[in-house]
Order: C-alpha cells, then sequence, then structure tokens
C-alpha cells in the first residue's frame, strides 16, 4: 500500500494537471461516507470508489492534507480564483448557519473538504464532510451495523479479543461523536444528517456499494 504522502502527491499533481490544461470539467457530487467503527464502511467506499472511479480520501489522507501548511496550500492553489471562493463561501455557509467558532485547524480542515468537493468525482470518508459541502455537491451515506457483528470484525480484522474489540469499537465511536459535536454542533448518528443509511448487519459490503452505486448513478 502506498504511503499517504505519496497519495496525496499524485492527488496534487493530477489537479494541477488538469488546472494547468485548464479543463473545464463539470464537478460530480462527492459521496459523503460516515460509517459506524467495524461496520464495514471503509470497505464499501473503496469498491464504491472502484466501481465509479472515484478519488477516495479517507480520514487519514484528510488529516495529512489540512495538518502540512505546505500541503495545505498546494491543495487549495489547484483551485481556480472562482474556485476558491466558492470553497470559502461553502465553509463561511457551514459556520453560520450552525453557529460554529471553529479554530484554526477546524478552518484548514473544512477548506481542504471544500476543495476536494469542489474538484469533485471523489468519495470522502469521514471528518464531518457531510456538515461542509452544500446539497447539490454531496450525497451523504452512514453505513451501520449490529454491534455484535462490529465486535467481531474488529476482533477478526485486527487479531484481538472480543472484549479489546468492543472497547475499541466504544472509544472509537465516542471520539467521533465528540468530533462532530464538538466542530458541527450536531449528532453524527442523526438520520435527518444522511441521504441514505446501510445496514451491513444484513447487506453484504457488495450489495452496500451497488445501493450506492445505484443512488448516484
Amino acid at each position: 500500500m502506498k504511503a499517504i504522502h505519496q497519495l496525496i502527491e499524485e492527488q496534487v499533481r493530477r489537479w494541477e494537471i488538469q488546472r494547468k490544461e485548464k479543463q473545464d470539467l463539470k464537478p460530480q457530487p462527492v459521496i459523503t461516507l460516515s460509517r459506524e467503527p467495524g461496520s464495514g464502511g471503509r470497505l464499501v467506499a473503496q469498491a464504491v470508489a472502484d466501481r465509479l472511479g472515484l478519488d477516495l480520501f479517507h480520514q487519514q489522507i484528510i488529516n495529512a492534507m489540512a495538518q502540512n501548511a505546505d500541503t495545505t496550500t498546494r491543495v487549495i492553489r489547484t483551485l481556480d480564483e472562482r474556485g476558491i471562493s466558492m470553497i470559502d463561501d461553502w465553509v463561511s455557509a457551514a459556520i453560520s448557519d450552525r453557529h460554529l467558532w471553529p479554530d484554526e485547524m477546524a478552518k484548514v480542515l473544512m477548506r481542504v473538504i471544500g476543495a476536494i468537493g469542489n474538484h469533485g468525482k471523489a468519495i470522502i470518508v469521514g471528518r464531518g464532510a457531510n456538515f461542509v459541502l452544500p446539497p447539490e455537491n454531496r450525497f451523504r451515506v452512514r453505513i451501520i451495523a449490529p454491534m455484535k457483528k462490529r465486535v467481531d470484525c474488529v476482533a477478526e480484522s485486527f487479531g484481538i479479543s472480543k472484549e479489546e474489540a468492543k472497547r475499541r469499537v466504544m472509544r472509537t465511536e465516542s471520539d467521533r461523536r465528540a468530533f462532530i459535536r464538538k466542530y458541527f454542533h450536531s449528532d453524527i448518528a442523526d438520520p435527518a444528517n444522511y441521504d441514505m443509511i446501510l445496514n451491513t448487519g444484513t447487506l453484504s459490503i457488495e450489495s452496500a456499494a451497488n445501493a450506492i452505486c445505484s443512488a448516484v448513478g
């Protein structure tokens, strides 16, 4: 698997080339995917990205883009003036609509998400992307599963006991809830925040991916 910095470098170069060639591609709505820990959401995201030819941005990539000032600057500079103005408007609207007082890091994170949304043709996993991008630019998905299935999945994936897996699931779930509550004043589990909710307790990864592809196709 490629290192995160290599994945980011390749992505930024693609965007830079598109801008230099002045490709006026109509942005496609971005799929934002929120998931319960252990639900297989990341696997669903990868399957959807592969089938639809989308760029996949998981949490670690977005964090790395936002935490390195030079990388953030390069990401923003892949946009033209109109694109930069647009993401500033999106971020301002998100802050105003939700009465947010985000710190500087949160603002940078939101601008990075906005840049990805402006380029389009992507699926963003986590980081509250569904609260940043406007309705016309995103399709919001949440992947859930029963606790037992999630615990079993984590125990098997990491080779740990079910007791430790349950602690890990609950800790991660608590962290994600706190992140969304702190930065977006919302409940990550509120169904009103999503356009589609899929339960991998009854759906296979393939079936969940098919449902998403059909919905956005």
